[in-house]
């Protein structure tokens, strides 16, 4: 009887995860879809203005001159994010983008995983069809060549003209994995890459050391890499495969999970190739190649063992938390400051036990360490490298204590925000959003320039 009740809590909670997950989701498209409405309607009845004088010309010439000494700021999204040119007008960085003339968001797989990411990061910003590497390709069971990118969004990339990267989520691991990529040369055809591409990462809520909630969400504790029969990352899956298998062309132009390498439409693989996916005979759920094996803990510290924080590098991270510990328990620190997506998982991962009877992740592993957290993420992962060895790091309260900022340490705070509090949309972090975007562009533009000394937008040397 009392199983019996354990599991009817169990479905209930997982009928009411999958609906508020199902309606935010919702909510996202259809404010992305009236954006869209709105800016054509607006364009229709805008009168045509032209006023384009010399001076104009020559400001904005000399501006640009400007701007192309300036290290691109690379804008990472996390799980389920996208990019500039998905969902319309809508912007995942909540418009940060806007706050600097030189800022890229590339559109990478929302559901793949952080090497195939990485590959695609490399080919967005260089040029060319983006290669996942003969290796890999063949043990995931998919193609070894991906979208074509015709020109790239930085041709010129190359140590002598370096990029910053701001990862959200799992979008910090990304920048960690090519960085390594980087430093390995493991692109063909490119044999002088090196670390040295990259002045900054900047990690805004990363998965740098895993997260417990990808076990409330149906990943199996004991490998970190198969799932529960019955879970909301079993619903996932399912409703992952079928949009891939239907390939809606304006559907995926406007919104896209990535897997096209894995060549699921139905044009090719019919009725019979969608019954083995749904199976979890084939596809990327099979094979283990998508994001969330790589944000458990073990998937994380497999990851984590091959990267490296290098000498010559500027690494910053925000780790966020929505908890207090109230009598000793650590709860939930609001229900107002909370989003509703996230409210139940911030009380579930700040109660979550590992199972007695499951081997713990890594020798020390401690159940209270990973109680605070922000509903996706728990706070011990988002501040630095530390499995499965710690990086060298440094806790910042005023920015004043860590500048000059020096390579090769992991200088992080911990702010009181939810997961999603600093994207999507902007109103919930109010002035917090503008204070911390600014601090981190501000970094990147005066702090972590490298060889030279350049002159800044509307900026001259005395």
């Amino acid at each position: 009887m009392i199983r019996l009740g354990i599991a009817a809590l169990q479905l209930a909670e997982l009928m009411v995860s999958s609906m508020v997950h199902l309606l935010y989701g919702f909510y996202i498209f259809s404010t992305a879809v009236a954006m869209d409405i709105s800016q054509a309607l607006n364009e229709c009845f805008k009168p045509n203005v032209n006023v384009n004088t010399e001076t104009d010309m020559n400001l904005k010439s000399h501006a640009s001159t400007n701007l192309d000494d300036l290290p691109p700021i690379v804008l990472i999204h996390g799980i389920f994010g996208f990019g500039k040119g998905r969902l319309g007008g809508l912007s995942y960085f909540a418009g940060a983008e806007k706050k600097d003339d030189r800022v890229l968001v590339p559109d990478l797989g929302s559901l793949t995983s952080i090497y195939d990411r990485a590959r695609e990061l490399f080919y967005y910003l260089k040029g060319g069809q983006v290669d996942y590497g003969e290796e890999h390709s063949k043990a995931c069971g998919h193609s070894q060549f991906g979208r074509i990118y015709e020109l790239g969004n930085f041709p010129v990339w190359d140590e002598d003209h370096p990029i910053h990267i701001v990862g959200h989520s799992a979008g910090a691991q990304v920048a960690r994995v090519l960085q390594q990529m980087l430093a390995d040369k493991a692109f063909k055809g490119y044999e002088d890459t090196s670390e040295n591409w990259v002045l900054s990462i900047t990690s805004l809520s990363g998965a740098l050391n895993g997260t417990t909630r990808t076990y409330l969400d149906g990943m199996q504790p004991e490998d970190g890499r198969s799932m529960k029969p019955i879970c909301l990352l079993q619903l996932c899956r399912l409703g992952v495969i079928v949009y891939e298998w239907l390939d809606i062309s304006w559907l995926k132009n406007y919104y896209d999970f990535g897997f096209s390498h894995y060549n699921i439409s139905w044009k090719k693989i019919g009725i019979s190739g969608l019954v083995d996916c749904l199976l979890g005979n084939v596809g990327p759920f099979a094979s283990g190649d998508w994001i969330l094996p790589d944000l458990t803990i073990q998937g994380t510290m497999r990851l984590n063992t091959h990267l490296n924080t290098f000498p010559d590098t500027f690494y910053f991270s925000y780790a966020t938390k929505r908890t207090r510990k109230i009598m000793g328990i650590t709860l939930p620190s609001s229900i107002l400051g909370i989003h509703p997506m996230f409210f139940i998982r911030v009380l579930q991962m700040s109660q979550w036990r590992h199972p007695p009877d499951v081997l713990p992740p890594y020798k020390g592993y401690r159940d209270e360490d990973w109680q605070d957290n922000d509903g996706a993420l728990n706070t011990i992962a988002m501040t630095h490298p530390r499995l499965p060895v710690e990086h060298p790091s440094f806790s910042v309260v005023d920015d004043s204590e860590c500048m000059p900022l020096q390579p090769g340490i992991w200088y992080y705070k911990i702010l009181e925000a939810d997961h999603i509090f600093f994207v999507v949309n902007r109103e919930r972090a109010g002035v917090q959003f503008d204070l911390m975007y600014d601090s981190i562009f501000e970094r990147c533009r005066k702090h972590v320039f490298k060889n030279r000394t350049l002159t800044l937008p509307n900026q001259t040397h005395r």
